[in-house]
């Protein structure tokens, strides 16, 4: 056999790829295709409520938003797609954030900054159409939903025994101390600089002591007779998304992502210096061309590396939490387009952890010998922590500690997700009533007890955690529906991201601007996404899996239909002979006043 490649040859490539897309591609978007002004008013100011709009500092805020976007999948869907070797996932993993995932992030940005910090469905309502807010709002419903029910389960399953108990602690005392710490910079106005030292400090110790394999012996927390059931962990994961979602932003979602995107610095800088030490060759073929039971390649590498390559969930992120926040315009390119970077970085770690990260060839053959081996999610994903771990453990710490660090990274991302995606959601249900209470009758009976009803954030909380319920506890023949939401998931995602880019390009397109920068990646979203959920529907449809054919179903038709509303928003725009202005509700109209 051929000496297996070595490994640190294309990691240094990829990182000076990342390097130059930042300086010159990123740069060049925000001077000449979008450019930004700081002497534009950003939504934060103009509607500072300390609720939601809250000014940020563009470093805490580029934590916060790299921790809400770097979830569990920048891990999970690299760890499952590697399964066609390591060449094709890191091409879509680098290549695919530098062009498209980046460039979907910080126009995400720019244009919910220049529409008063709404949503991306209240964005393509300015650029396309009132009937796209309606298709994004459906859309987006079932994308949050299908995902964080994912993360529900696979998060419920890392707390097991079984798996990796050891990140409980540090998991419940890092909500404690970012909730202390949000209180002392927003309410008592601490410095954010010593309370973010202190704060950090604070959650160092308790990872060094709560991950010591005594401590957790000494809890009980190994010990099945002590811990929660798997449905227990996974009530309780709904009801603390239910509180993140309810709570101002400042108190616990700002600080808890800040502090827990220092602790994933930590963490990558650590996986990278193991990694570069122990200089491993890869132990996984470049391609893999047919996997035993497994889809084709194409499209399904792009469907399955979602976050860490391009996802719609992200424009969710930037325009629901983030671009609330932005102090200034130019931010938009560290958040943005930087963030996004981060999460590719995630994923470039991933991809190695999974195929450079195994003793031999043969232990990656018996973890990726078949599609039937990748479908358990969490076992999946447990190669990945295994595999980061042999990385980090180069550095000299044990092979106990690395796992259970790993394994901490790998759950405070998946939450931190979990409770941005349900705020999100709860927006996203918010606005739903608006359009339902206006097709009503704002000022009707009905429409104002639909307004009332669904505009309660305690009650659109409500409704968010339960979407998210239903498909963390559905079940395919008695077992876990597993990888095949993730498919559903990773077609629902992409088609958004597909979809975003779509509103970028309107954007641009309607103001004579270079619009080829988000028309071209958005015309390869949209034909890849297409053809994989032709693909699923067909498997569901065999299989008698009669609620995700459905899903499948309604969320091909309103793609389709929003691109024939977007056909129709290009014949409108070819024709007019008048540039819109740069925000897409200008400050003229009488809606201008609120952001809502």
């Amino acid at each position: 056999m051929p000496e297996p490649m070595n490994a640190v040859i294309p990691a240094i490539v990829c990182l000076i790829a990342y390097a130059l897309g930042y300086w010159l591609y990123a740069g060049w978007l925000s001077r000449k295709v979008f450019s930004l002004d700081d002497r534009r008013i950003t939504p934060a100011h103009a509607f500072d409520d300390g609720m939601d709009y809250v000014p940020t500092n563009r470093f805490v805020l580029f934590g916060h938003h790299y921790a809400s976007i770097a979830g569990l999948a920048p891990m999970l869907g690299p760890a499952v797609a590697v399964i066609w070797g390591w060449l094709p996932a890191m091409l879509w993993v680098v290549g695919g954030a530098i062009m498209i995932g980046c460039v979907h992030d910080f126009s995400a940005i720019v244009l919910s900054v220049r529409a008063r910090g709404q949503s991306i469905g209240k964005v393509a309502e300015g650029i396309i159409g009132k009937r796209a807010k309606t298709l994004f709002h459906l859309i987006i419903f079932f994308l949050v939903a299908l995902a964080m029910g994912v993360f529900v389960y696979v998060i419920a399953n890392l707390f097991s025994p079984k798996m990796y108990p050891a990140a409980i602690t540090p998991t419940g005392g890092l909500m404690l101390i970012a909730a202390l710490a949000g209180w002392l910079t927003y309410r008592q106005k601490v410095s954010w600089v010593l309370v973010t030292i202190v704060g950090f400090l604070l959650l160092l110790a308790l990872v060094a002591v709560s991950l010591h394999p005594a401590f957790v012996t000494a809890i009980g927390l190994d010990d099945p007779a002590h811990t929660l059931s798997l449905t227990g962990w996974e009530y309780v994961l709904l009801g603390y998304a239910f509180l993140a979602s309810i709570l101002p932003v400042w108190f616990l979602l700002q600080p808890r992502d800040f502090l827990n995107s220092l602790l994933l610095y930590v963490g990558i800088i650590g996986i990278f210096a193991g990694f570069f030490m122990l200089d491993p060759h890869f132990q996984a073929p470049a391609f893999v061309l047919a996997p035993p039971g497994a889809p084709s390649a194409y499209p399904f590498v792009f469907i399955i590396i979602a976050c860490g390559a391009a996802s719609g969930f992200h424009s969710l992120v930037s325009s629901g939490t983030t671009a609330k926040q932005i102090d200034r315009e130019s931010d938009a390119r560290l958040i943005g387009y930087g963030g996004m970077i981060g999460e590719s970085l995630l994923a470039l770690v991933a991809v190695l952890a999974t195929t450079a990260g195994f003793a031999s060839d043969q232990a990656w053959l018996d973890a990726y010998g078949s599609w039937a081996q990748a479908q358990g999610l969490a076992v999946t994903l447990s190669h990945f922590i295994e595999g980061s771990a042999r990385f980090l453990q180069a550095t000299g710490v044990s092979h106990e500690f690395a796992v259970s660090f790993i394994a901490l990274i790998a759950v405070s991302y998946a939450l931190t997700s979990l409770d941005s995606a349900t705020r999100l959601l709860r927006y996203n249900i918010e606005e739903m009533g608006e359009t339902l209470r206006a097709g009503l009758g704002a000022q009707g009976v009905t429409g104002r007890w639909v307004g009332l009803i669904l505009g309660n954030r305690y009650i659109s909380s409500l409704l968010a955690v339960g979407a998210i319920a239903f498909f963390a506890f559905y079940k395919i023949d008695g077992k876990a529906a597993g990888l095949a939401l993730w498919q559903l998931f990773g077609t629902t995602n992409q088609l958004l991201a597909g979809l975003a880019l779509l509103a970028a390009s309107l954007y641009l397109l309607q103001r004579r601007r270079f619009h080829w920068v988000a028309t071209i990646p958005m015309v390869f979203m949209m034909v890849t996404t297409l053809k994989a959920m032709v693909s699923n529907m067909l498997e569901f449809w065999q299989k008698t899996e009669w609620p995700l054919f459905a899903v499948s179903a309604i969320l091909l038709i309103l793609a389709v239909w929003l691109m024939v509303e977007a056909i129709l928003a290009v014949r409108r725009t070819l024709r007019s002979k008048v540039l819109p202005p740069l925000d897409i509700f200008p400050a003229s109209e009488d809606c201008a006043a609120e952001p809502g």
